[in-house]
Order: C-alpha cells, then sequence, then structure tokens
C-alpha cells in the first residue's frame, strides 16, 4: 500500500503549488484512509484508477480557475497601465510581423521546393568557355552530351520564342516554350487536362500544351479545349493538353509550350548556342559527380572538333540554385533586417518588462506579505507576459499578411515558380513558437527576480533600488542602439549603391522615347520582303504623326535582349570563342540611334540605301572600334560576323544593353534589311521606338491604328516609356529599400523609446540621491550632464559596436554594394550622426526631469 500512496503523493503535483501546500496533507490522510479497504491485484488497479479519477479533474479545474483569476487580474492590471500596454503590443508585433513576412519571403524563393517531381534531382547543364561561365548548347553539341555522359536518368533541352495567337479575339502576342521531346518529362508534372509534349510528338510539331493562364484567359477554362485547333503564326495547332497553375517552366513568363524537333540542319554549326539543357540525375549521382562526368565529356568534344570547341567546358548547375548572386542577396539582406528588428523588439520588450517589474515591486511585496507564494506571483507575472506576447502575436501575424504582398516585387522573374509568396503554415507557426518564446523569456525572468524579493525590504524600500535591473537595461539599450546603427548602416550603403545605378548613364536618352513590340512570326519574320514592307509602311505612317521626331525598329531594346552574343574576327582570321572577341549583334532600322539617343561619333548612321543588294555595312560601338583597332580611325574597316563581311561606315556610343549592373559586350549594328531570308528569325527587329515632343497617350492610339492597317492580324504588346524600362533596372533594389527605410526608422525610434525609458528609469530610482545632491548644492546644469552623459555613453557603446557589425554585414552583402565600399565613412559617419542626436532627444526630458528634482520634497517623503 505504501506504493499506492507513493504514487499518489506524485498525482498530487499536479495541483498548483498553493493548492497542494494547503490541502496536500488532509487529501493524502483520506486517501490513505480508503486504502484499508484495499486488497489484492483487482484492488490495487482500483485504487491505481481512483487515485488518477479523483487528482487529474481537479488539477484542471484548479488550475483552469488560477488561470482565470490571472486572467482577470492581468486584464485589470494591463488597462491601468495603456501606454505599456500598446508599446508591448506594438513592439512585439513589429518583430514577429517583420521576421514572418521576410522569412516568408525567403521560404519561397530560396527554401521551397521546386513544383516538380522529385526537385533535388533537377539540375541545369550549361556549356562554358572563357568569359561566358553559363552558356546555351548549340544542337550538335546537345545531342553528343546527351548520349555521352553516364550521370543523368533524362535529358531534354529548350529554348524560348514569340508566337502570336489570332482567332480567339484580340490577337495576342504570346511567349512560347520550345522543348524537345524529352524535356517536359524530364520534370515529371503531369498536366491538368490531356497530355503533355511525349516523344512520342518527334515527329509532330503542330500540337501546343496551354500554361493555365492561358487556358483560363484565352479560353475561359473550357475542359474541352484538348482536342481543338487553334492559330499560332496563321498555322493550325492542335491543343494537347493543359498545365496545372503551379508550372511556370522555365520562367513565369510562357504562356505555351510547342515541340522542338531537332532537324538535320541544326546539327551543321556547333557555334550556334541557343538550347538551354535541364537534365535528371540518377538515383545516388551527386550534383558534383554529374559535374566531372559532363567535364570529361566536353574535354572529348573539344578533341574531335577542336575548332569550334576549343576551351569549350561543360557544368551543372541545381535547378534551385539558378538564381543571380544580387536576387538572393536582396532577400537575405531583407532578413537580416527583420533579425535586427527582431532583436530590438525582443530588447525594447525585455526592458519594459523589467522597468514594469521594478515599478511594481512595492505592489508585489505587499501582495506576498499578505500570503501570495513564490509560484503564485511568478504564474502571475508570466500569464500577462504571455496575454501580451499573444495580443501581440496576432497584430504582428497581421501585419506580416499584409506586407508579404508588397514584399513579392523581390521575387526573381527566372524563378520557375507560379503564384506568389504567401504566409503558410510553416511559417505561422514558426511566429507562433517566436510569440511563446517571447513572453515566455521576457516574464519569467523578471517574474522569478519579484519571487526572489525579500518581502519586508522591500516595503522599506519602496521603489527604490534595482542596481542589476538598471544595468541590464543599460546593456539591452546598448544593443538596441546596435541594431539600429546595423540598420542605418546597410540601409544607407544601399541608398549610396541605389544612386550609383541611377546616375549611371545607360549610352542613350531615355526621355520622351515610346516603345512597344509588334513581333513578326512566320513567314512574315523569315522573308526579307514581307518585314521590310512592313517595317517601311509603319515606320513611313508613326513618322508623319504630329509631334514624332523620329521612329525606328530594332532586333530588340537595350536591358530588354541581353544576348545575341556572337564572336567577330577580322576577314580571313579564324574564329575563336571567347569574351575578348564577342559582341551583341542588333539589326535596325534608319534613324535609330537618333530615336533612343545614342550619339554618333563617327561615321554615318544605316541610311535607307542600305539594301540587300548594297554593300555589307555595319555600326560599331566605340568599344569594339577601340577593342579592334585601338588608335586607328575604324571608318571603312572591315571584320566578319555571322560567316559575313562587313565594312564599317559608323561609330556610336557604348550602351549598356545587359543592364546597369552588368558590363556589356561591344555592340555591332546592322541594317535590317540585310538580314537573310530564313535565318536568324531571332533577330529580325521587333521593338518600335518613337520620340516624341508631346505626350505618348496622345500619339499611341494612332500608332496603334497605324499597327492594325499594316496588318490587322498583328499584335502589340510590352508598351511603355523608354523611362519606365530604364527605372525598373532598380525597383527591385528601391523596394527594398523603402522597406529597410522602414526598417531603421522603427528602430531609431525604439532605440530613442529605449534610451528615454532608462533614463526616466534611473532618475525615478535616484530621485532621493539627486535630492540629498541638490540640498548640499549641487547645481542642475551638473545634474543634467551627469544624466546626459549616461546616455550618451550608452548610445556611444552601441554606436562603436554597431558600426562593427555593419561593416561585417556590409562585406557580406557586397553583390549589392555596386562598388560602394563597406566601410563607407560618410555612410558610417550619417548613421553615428542619427544614433547620436536620437539619443540627445531621448535625453533631454529625463535630464529635465532630474534637474527639476525638489529636494525638501524628497527628502520629507522619505
Amino acid at each position: 500500500m505504501r506504493g499506492l500512496e507513493r504514487f499518489y503523493r506524485a498525482l498530487l503535483y499536479l495541483y498548483p503549488a498553493s493548492f497542494r501546500n494547503e490541502y496536500g496533507r488532509a487529501l493524502t490522510a483520506t486517501f490513505v484512509a480508503r486504502l484499508r479497504d484495499i486488497s489484492g491485484p483487482a484492488g490495487m488497479l482500483r485504487g491505481v484508477l481512483a487515485a488518477v479519477g479523483d487528482v487529474v479533474p481537479n488539477a484542471i479545474a484548479a488550475h483552469w480557475e488560477i488561470l482565470r483569476q490571472d486572467m482577470r487580474y492581468a486584464g485589470r492590471s494591463l488597462r491601468t497601465s495603456v501606454g505599456f500596454t500598446l508599446t508591448a503590443i506594438l513592439v512585439i508585433a513589429l518583430g514577429v510581423g517583420a521576421n514572418t513576412a521576410a522569412f516568408s519571403l525567403a521560404d519561397f524563393v530560396l527554401l521551397r521546393p521546386l513544383p516538380f517531381h522529385e526537385p533535388s534531382r533537377l539540375v541545369d547543364v550549361w556549356e562554358s568557355t572563357p568569359g561566358y561561365t553559363q552558356m546555351e548548347f548549340s544542337p550538335a553539341n546537345y545531342r553528343d552530351m546527351k548520349a555521352m555522359t553516364h550521370s543523368f536518368a533524362a535529358m531534354g533541352a529548350y529554348s524560348d520564342r514569340t508566337m502570336n495567337l489570332a482567332g480567339t479575339g484580340e490577337p495576342r502576342h504570346l511567349t512560347v516554350g520550345i522543348m524537345t521531346p524529352h524535356a517536359m518529362p524530364v520534370l515529371g508534372v503531369p498536366p491538368l487536362l490531356g497530355r503533355a509534349i511525349t516523344p512520342d510528338d518527334s515527329t509532330n510539331e503542330q500540337v501546343v500544351v496551354l500554361s493555365y493562364g492561358l487556358w483560363q484567359t484565352q479560353f475561359g477554362e473550357d475542359a474541352r479545349i484538348v482536342g481543338k485547333a487553334i492559330r499560332l503564326d496563321g498555322e493550325p495547332y492542335t491543343v494537347i493538353g493543359v498545365m496545372p497553375a503551379s508550372f511556370a517552366f522555365p520562367t513565369r513568363e510562357i504562356d505555351a509550350w510547342v515541340p522542338l524537333l531537332m532537324r538535320e540542319a541544326f546539327f551543321a554549326d556547333r557555334s550556334d548556342n541557343f538550347l538551354s539543357v535541364v537534365a535528371r540525375l540518377r538515383p545516388g549521382v551527386t550534383t558534383q559527380q554529374a559535374a566531372a562526368d559532363v567535364a570529361a565529356v566536353a574535354a572529348r568534344l573539344e578533341q574531335l572538333d577542336p575548332r569550334a570547341n576549343e576551351r569549350t567546358s561543360a557544368i551543372v548547375v541545381d535547378m534551385r540554385d539558378e538564381m543571380s548572386a544580387r536576387s538572393r542577396m536582396l532577400v537575405l539582406a531583407l532578413c537580416g533586417a527583420a533579425l535586427c528588428i527582431l532583436l530590438l523588439a525582443c530588447a525594447n520588450l525585455a526592458s519594459l518588462l523589467l522597468a514594469r517589474s521594478a515599478h511594481r515591486s512595492r505592489e508585489l511585496a505587499v501582495r506576498a506579505a499578505l500570503g501570495a507564494g513564490r509560484e503564485r506571483i511568478v504564474r502571475q507575472l508570466v500569464t500577462e507576459s504571455m496575454a501580451l506576447a499573444l495580443f501581440g502575436g496576432i497584430v504582428g501575424v497581421a501585419i506580416a499578411i499584409a506586407g508579404v504582398p508588397v514584399l513579392a516585387r523581390l521575387v526573381p522573374d527566372s524563378l520557375p515558380v507560379n503564384g506568389q509568396p504567401s504566409v503558410d503554415p510553416r511559417v505561422l507557426l514558426v511566429a507562433g513558437a517566436l510569440v511563446v518564446l517571447t513572453g515566455l523569456t521576457f516574464g519569467v525572468g523578471p517574474a522569478i527576480a519579484a519571487g526572489r524579493s525579500k518581502a519586508l525590504d522591500a516595503l522599506r524600500s519602496g521603489a527604490r533600488g534595482g542596481a542589476r535591473t538598471q544595468r541590464l537595461r543599460s546593456v539591452l539599450v546598448t544593443i538596441e542602439v546596435a541594431a539600429c546603427v546595423v540598420l542605418l548602416v546597410s540601409s544607407g550603403l544601399l541608398i549610396r549603391a541605389v544612386l550609383r545605378i541611377q546616375g549611371t548613364d545607360p549610352g542613350f536618352r531615355p526621355e520622351g522615347v515610346l516603345t512597344l513590340r509588334t513581333e513578326l512570326t512566320g513567314e512574315k519574320a523569315a522573308l526579307g520582303a514581307e518585314r521590310v514592307r512592313f517595317y517601311d509602311r509603319v515606320l513611313q505612317d508613326v513618322r508623319a504623326l504630329p509631334g514624332v521626331e523620329r521612329a525606328a525598329y530594332m532586333s530588340g531594346l537595350p536591358m530588354v535582349m541581353g544576348g545575341g552574343v556572337w564572336p567577330t574576327t577580322l576577314v580571313g582570321a579564324p574564329v575563336v570563342r571567347d569574351a575578348s572577341n564577342t559582341v551583341g549583334l542588333r539589326f535596325v532600322t534608319p534613324q535609330y540611334f537618333a530615336a533612343m539617343g545614342i550619339p554618333l561619333r563617327a561615321g554615318r548612321d544605316i541610311a535607307d540605301a542600305d539594301r540587300r543588294e548594297s554593300p555589307s555595312v555595319a555600326v560599331v560601338s566605340e568599344s569594339f572600334a577601340k577593342r579592334m583597332w585601338p588608335n586607328e580611325n575604324p571608318i571603312g574597316k572591315q571584320f566578319t560576323i555571322a560567316s559575313i563581311p562587313r565594312t564599317i561606315v559608323g561609330v556610336v556610343g557604348n550602351v549598356r544593353v545587359r543592364g546597369l549592373e552588368r558590363p556589356s559586350e561591344p555592340q555591332v549594328y546592322v541594317p535590317a534589311t540585310q538580314l537573310p531570308d530564313g535565318m536568324m528569325v531571332f533577330y529580325a527587329p521587333k521593338d518600335l521606338v518613337i520620340r516624341s515632343t508631346v505626350p505618348a497617350g496622345t500619339i499611341l492610339p494612332a500608332v496603334r491604328r497605324i499597327i492594325a492597317s499594316a496588318d490587322p492580324d498583328q499584335p502589340i504588346s510590352d508598351v511603355q516609356m523608354l523611362t519606365d524600362l530604364v527605372a525598373r533596372q532598380t525597383s527591385s533594389r528601391v523596394t527594398q529599400l523603402r522597406l529597410l527605410g522602414i526598417l531603421a526608422t522603427i528602430a531609431l525610434v525604439i532605440a530613442g523609446v529605449g534610451i528615454h525609458g532608462l533614463l526616466a528609469f534611473a532618475v525615478s530610482q535616484r530621485s532621493r540621491e539627486i535630492g540629498v545632491r541638490r540640498a548640499l548644492g549641487e547645481q542642475a546644469r551638473s545634474i543634467v550632464g551627469r544624466v546626459m552623459r549616461e546616455g550618451l555613453a550608452l548610445a556611444t557603446a552601441g554606436v562603436a559596436i554597431g558600426v562593427l557589425v555593419a561593416y561585417l554585414a556590409a562585406r557580406a552583402m557586397g553583390a549589392l554594394l555596386a562598388g560602394v565600399q563597406p566601410g563607407d565613412p560618410l555612410t558610417l559617419a550619417g548613421a553615428a550622426v542619427l544614433c547620436f542626436v536620437t539619443a540627445v532627444v531621448g535625453c533631454v526630458r529625463p535630464a529635465v526631469r532630474a534637474a527639476s528634482v525638489d529636494p525638501i520634497t524628497v527628502l520629507r517623503g522619505d
């Protein structure tokens, strides 16, 4: 029976300590008395069940009753301190909300598995040449790579093109993925309707798979669309399937997919690189093993064809890692800023709770003197802290839900995932855990400290004392200032970087230029006569519009078309494939340079007389002329590009075709009329640029009518001002900066409030000391100086720590700084000054309050 008695005594620990201390002995005695009538194993079992049935329900009821009392008391207590309550809830909400939003974005961009079958086995394979670490394959090299490697379970290739959809309302310009028959099976995503492109389509290219978005917007989610024919580029294509909404490959901009059939002519030129390659690793094969495999095969291909594959290797990249360092760092920097806000929030909340605990020391001492046990006091304070954490967490999650759509602008367009980031259950779980941890960490500590207080000492001292609390709060304020400096320095460096980028000369004058795309497809793009007829008619009528100064067509706008790279050589010299002799090739119509505002440095513009039957000519950029003929006049010089010798007739300024942050190859501009029939259709001019002196809205309707008159089936897309195109180069940075600026401002306010609260608390704690000093003759100015020095000392320590951490953080995010040095003295000094100014503002009121202490009143109250 002693065993049952010990079991019952253990069960009593389920009761609250206060209940157990008061009624434990009586309950145990009652239970022991009942044990006298128990005997045998069956009796023992009945005794165990009786003990559990007696204690567990009653313990739950006792805890619930105490919790109700604590919650009622907490509600009254928090209502009497509205300023403290609202401040604490806001601080928690900012910390939880900022981190939930930032890490929801990071989860979407960096962590969440891609929506493909076993995405960890998916890789991209690239050719690699000097100067170009990632280059597309030529069809011949892709064919051989697929046949000779052993690391992949499957391999496919793809590219993209544009096609015009007609016959379903207004003509629409589509971006279409062209896939080899094995590419879609590599990804392993079943279609929503019908089937995907498979090896069975290796002889039929007149089929199409629709994206979910195109099926939804253009065909009204018609479930019977499979098997029907639609017209693409004037040809009938049979719809064989519709992909699910989550499928976006290779980018989110793809509207449909058609088969890419490898004709024998594709394999003739190993320098014709246009195929991206996706592969699935065999089970058990690592990325490193696959990389060694493709590198070995590339070396063999170089031996088989040294002229075409000279210094050409191959690399393997996990599909999840196909993201620029800048895009990745944008997200990580935002997460770092959110963590700084969390650190600030936690430090400020701890400081608030410590101050409140010290302020309530007399109240708690009275409760202890009246019989409240340590556990009861601790439990009450924990309940209050958890209530604050709960309300702050709810507001924080609401902030996160509202903020995530704003952060969606930082999602890279190249990410093969449809949809936008959202606060999913996993992140909500993390946020909930964060709220609970915050409440426990900063509620239990002050509560335990309060529980250890000696009631008599506390009653005698009132609200005075608390040196340990004062030191801890000083440390917390120093942390707040340091985190504030980190945010300010990071924001300042990124502001300097954006200003430097925005001040970069793009090489053209974007003001007053309207651009739009009318991409010809099919025979209209392949046949020179059809192209020239369309260009001439549109340009003649557009140039005649009132207010239009210049109008021209070109292959692709700068910062939109970044590729189109070809090797060049002097006439008769062998072709060498590396970055030292590559250029960007563009076909343009007359007036292009004047329309874009690209300065003509020497020679002449492309002219109307430069026709197909005329000598092959080109206008080149300054960088190309200096590279090929330094210190010489390039006019009249000859070179070979795309197997055609050309004579230079003009030199123009350099243009940043790859964007404001990336280096660009020299450019070669060729007359649009000299584009051969059926070849290089990708380079057929498609973007119309119009420089005018009138608002774009006044001429755009007329331009649309002119294009419709030239070709009623020709869709118009990508209507934009050139200034907007340039502004988008820094749009993601500007979005990030706005968010960082908001977070930095919040941090600055929190740090200022922390310093103010600490000094105000110190003044109230030391009012007797200050009164005695005033009574002994110390001047008010001296007291103000002492308080100000205390505040500025904390600020100085925080600034010193913050500058060091900020420098290390800036070095880590060097990909975003655009040449700005991590230790930029102007930025560091500016952040330090802002923090010191905030500290001074936070010190003023407590200092004035200290100087106004009346010694007679203080000493009389003592």
